[in-house]
């Protein structure tokens, strides 16, 4: 995990693939973390390492990267996860959680 924050810091945001203390794949968005600034063609061969990655350590959910992405954005109707709490989109309410 301290191998894919610190490199996350570096990128200033993104996504990254570590296995074992080993980078595997990377995609950087240092806009917002959410969004790059490079062109389409080298965004999207790196969301494909990445998704290539991913399979290879086992994850077999199609886009399992964007799937991550869309949870948090908090945006979108419904319940959304973000560094608030969980959010009833709708509502524009945090929503308690109880153990």
């Amino acid at each position: 995990m301290a191998t894919a924050v610190n490199r996350l810091v570096e990128i200033g945001g993104g996504q990254v693939s570590v296995a074992e203390g080993r980078m595997l794949a990377e995609v950087d968005c240092p806009i917002g973390g959410l969004l790059s600034d490079r062109p389409f063609e080298g965004v999207a061969a790196a969301v494909d390492a990445m998704e290539e990655a991913a399979a290879g350590l086992g994850v077999d959910l199609p886009h399992p990267f964007m799937a991550m992405y869309l949870l948090a954005l908090s945006v979108l109707p419904e319940l959304r996860i973000t560094d608030r709490g969980l959010v009833d989109v709708d509502r524009f309410q945090l929503v308690p959680l109880e153990a």
